[in-house]
């Protein structure tokens, strides 16, 4: 029997709101605030490369199941493609599209030499098994193995995947080209390739970037209460980060619910239940149970959005009572809601500079694979570090020049650096 994921175009439910749209929406106030020509946005609006591809999956039971794959490639004026692998049964094309755009700029804010790329099959990794997982995995890969490679397009974990994926995707390419290529992804196993330092490097950025803020403020992590939506790899990350440095971290959650203590969660000990308990955080005995639309709107000095994108909208935002929000998962604030939150004085810490911190440990992982030197973790922190805090204060410092809000100010740069190369390198023929 054949069955197939691809299904029919239907029309949105009417609270659906576009990523790629709001995508757009951003690159064109950055373009109006740069003062960038008309041709040129509509290059940077516009991906290099779309790939869709058939994933055909042989499942445990021998029925035949057809996936489709995509992989968007943005634009790679500033190096080779970069972006993460997905496996959500939400993704869609014009979602993978608006995640390959923020990639690129997210890149040139860092000053890192990549372009934006991302890549996703819409699945729920939990019906799966590892054999399946595996199996659609080299499939996935070998289809797009033409467009992907160490000095091309430079695939990564992101929801739904881990290192486990990226050792097969490694391996795929490997054997198909017949030698190891460690630098054909990121975010491998330590044994493959893989950098210390990666699986924390995410939440160890919004840590940074939430710590700089305070500090502009006068405060620092010990005198602050902190919400965090989401406990996968970056909300749980940030949460432990910021549990050692002193912050009362009072609520988080996962999808299927959240947890909340007013002195305070024990961090740790969260971290462990929830392993032994499928990522989940329900039942947490030392804590007391809320929902996500409760989470959002807690008292606090910090709420980390660090789940799916569409969190914080236009129906919730008069209910946020944080100061900070810091946007840990990409696309969390709509446009409108955000535009609420600035006039009403919340500091914004936008993604594409809050949630770098992958990004920026996967070059360097790529370039010590390129190398065949490998770092010590303090190194690789440390790197970290320097750029992340570099590329918060070139926003701060950009926002109080034009006197604009932090997201149009880091949108700004980083479209800004992408349109200074794309007219340096002229356009060809």
């Amino acid at each position: 029997m054949i069955t197939t994921s691809i299904q029919p175009l239907e029309a949105p439910s009417p609270a659906y709101i576009c990523p790629l749209d709001q995508a757009c929406s951003y690159l064109e106030a950055a373009a109006r605030e740069l003062k960038l020509d008309q041709g040129l946005l509509q290059i940077l609006s516009h991906p290099r490369k779309v790939v869709t591809v058939s994933i055909p999956v042989k499942r445990d039971n021998g029925e035949i199941e057809i996936l489709a794959g995509h992989r968007v490639q943005h634009c790679d004026v500033l190096g080779p493609y970069k972006g993460g692998i997905r496996y959500h049964p939400a993704v869609t094309l014009r979602e993978v599209s608006a995640l390959a755009m923020l990639m690129t700029w997210k890149c040139a804010l860092l000053g890192i030499p990549y372009g934006g790329a991302k890549g996703g099959i819409a699945l729920d990794p939990k019906r799966y098994s590892v054999g399946e997982l595996e199996r659609l995995t080299r499939r996935y890969t070998s289809e797009l193995i033409k467009d992907i490679g160490p000095s091309v397009d430079i695939p990564a974990p992101d929801m739904g995947t881990s290192a486990r994926e990226m050792a097969w995707m490694m391996d795929t390419y490997s054997v198909n080209v017949g030698h190891a290529v460690p630098g054909v992804v990121t975010g491998k196993p330590l044994s493959i390739g893989g950098s210390l330092g990666r699986e924390m490097a995410t939440g160890r950025g919004v840590m940074i970037i939430v710590r700089e803020a305070l500090a502009d403020q006068g405060k620092s992590l010990a005198d602050v209460r902190v919400v965090i939506q989401g406990f996968g790899n970056v909300g749980s990350a940030a949460a432990l980060l910021m549990h050692e440095a002193g912050a009362k971290v009072i609520a988080v959650s996962t999808g299927s619910g959240g947890v909340y203590s007013e002195t305070g969660l024990d961090i740790p000990a969260l971290k462990a239940y929830a392993a032994e308990n499928r990522r989940s955080v329900i039942g947490f005995p030392q804590a007391i149970p809320i929902n996500n639309a409760e989470l959002l709107t807690l008292p606090c000095d910090v709420l980390i959005p660090a789940a799916l994108e569409n969190q914080i909208t236009e129906d919730n935002v008069n209910q946020v009572q944080a100061k900070i929000v810091a946007e840990a998962a990409n696309g969390p604030v709509t446009l409108v809601a955000n535009q609420a939150l600035e006039a009403r004085g919340v500091t914004v810490l936008p993604d594409i500079l809050a949630n770098a911190g992958g990004v920026v440990v996967s070059y360097l992982e790529w370039v010590q694979g390129l190398s065949y030197l490998f770092w010590d973790e303090e190194r690789v922190n440390r790197e970290l570090e320097h750029l992340m805090v570099q590329a918060y204060h070139q926003v701060i410092k950009h926002s109080k020049i034009r006197q604009i809000p932090l997201r149009l100010a880091a949108y700004t740069l980083g479209v800004g650096r992408v349109a200074k190369a794309l007219t340096d390198r002229g356009l060809y023929p």
